[in-house]
């Protein structure tokens, strides 16, 4: 039996003195944060020459701070733990290079804390969650947690239009079976409809950010009127941030939706290892690449499949799905205005569905191999 994390999300709905003392605790952690980060920075500065002496330098810890400010001292204590935490996992990512020199938080940035459970702190009951220093707080729980599922950790997070959400991971054990691959599928990115597949069907995405532009430009162009900081000016930033929420959460549905259908109706899926921020960059294609949410969109399916057993099989993104005819093999150069793809030996289909065929029996063959 292994270990498996699971996370679900709640709304959270807190009372005034709730609200104020998580607006406390999300400016301390970014305090903290930022205060850990300039003494790191100025340690990485000094000693960057010598790395061996540099990697034997202490991070500092959150109660180095709390004797000078004490208004530490009121908030969770394991929320600021978990912020050095989060520090050290960005400083080490940095100097693996797999990231960039971390960047201090400010109050524009996602305003979110992670506590953890410790000696009964945290708890779900009657429509309530307790957390440390909150106490009970009510929540819209819209789905059970299973009994044998173990309470881990808890993120609090607010979103730009004030929505409160609490993110409970959770801790269980399952027997995952890898499943006999049969039913395979093969995907292929499109620019509008998500992916084309190889049994000829597309996503279909409705395009939530394209069809809400109007909207975001007009009332963007009235926010952009208003006097910074005056009541009318914060009324309509809420207008601004409740219509990107929206199209968030209807990308976020559809999302989730479309690869639960292929989880369940498949044992693979195969698409190609694509770099989505290179595409909308190279490309020009930054608005259809963001708002079709294909890297989300794989993610959500990643998780899915391998709860079943099941696998996503990820292809070389220089593999030739484009050029080459899923018919006799050969392969010939396509423009990208071209949307159907002519072979010397007859085959015609559709641009997509032809590269779809080919990322299939690519991933099969992968498949075979292993």
């Amino acid at each position: 039996m292994a270990k498996q994390n699971k996370a679900f999300k709640f709304r959270l709905l807190p009372n005034k003195e709730q609200s104020a003392l998580l607006a406390k605790t999300f400016g301390c952690v970014r305090f903290v944060y930022n205060k850990m980060l300039a003494e790191r920075k100025e340690t990485y500065e000094k000693f960057k020459g010598d790395k061996e002496l540099l990697k034997k330098q202490k991070f500092p810890t959150p109660a180095k701070y709390k004797s000078e400010f004490p208004f530490l001292k009121e908030v969770d204590s394991l929320a600021l733990a978990n912020a050095q935490m989060n520090l050290q996992t960005a400083y080490k990512n940095f100097f693996e290079g797999n990231a960039d020199f971390p960047k201090f938080k400010n109050r524009k940035a996602k305003q979110s804390y992670t506590t953890n459970l410790v000696n009964g702190n945290i708890e779900l009951k009657d429509g309530h969650i307790k957390l440390p220093k909150l106490k009970l707080v009510k929540i819209k729980q819209h789905r059970e947690i299973p009994a044998d599922y173990k309470l881990k950790s808890c993120t609090i997070s607010r979103t730009k239009s004030g929505k409160y959400y609490v993110s409970v991971l959770t801790e269980y054990e399952k027997d995952i079976q890898p499943k006999t691959i049969e039913n395979v599928i093969g995907l292929d990115f499109a620019m509008a409809e998500l992916y084309v597949s190889s049994e000829n069907e597309k996503a279909n995405y409705p395009r939530y950010y394209r069809v809400m532009s109007e909207k975001l430009a007009k009332a963007g162009r009235i926010l952009s009127k208003r006097k910074k900081g005056s009541a009318r000016w914060n009324k309509q930033r809420l207008v601004v941030a409740k219509l990107h929420e929206k199209v968030a959460n209807q990308r976020m549905n559809f999302l989730h939706h479309k690869s639960k259908e292929l989880a369940s109706n498949f044992d693979a899926v195969v698409i190609e290892d694509l770099n989505m921020k290179g595409m909308s960059q190279a490309l020009h294609f930054g608005k259809s690449v963001h708002d079709n949410g294909w890297g989300m969109f794989t993610t959500f399916l990643a998780y899915k499949l391998k709860e079943q057993g099941k696998q996503l099989v990820k292809i070389d993104k220089w593999f030739p799905s484009t050029k080459k005819c899923s018919c006799c093999g050969a392969e010939k150069p396509v423009k990208l205005s071209e949307r159907t793809y002519r072979c010397s030996c007859g085959y015609v289909a559709d641009r997509d569905y032809n590269s779809a065929i080919n990322i299939k029996n690519e991933g099969l063959r992968l498949l075979a191999l292993s």
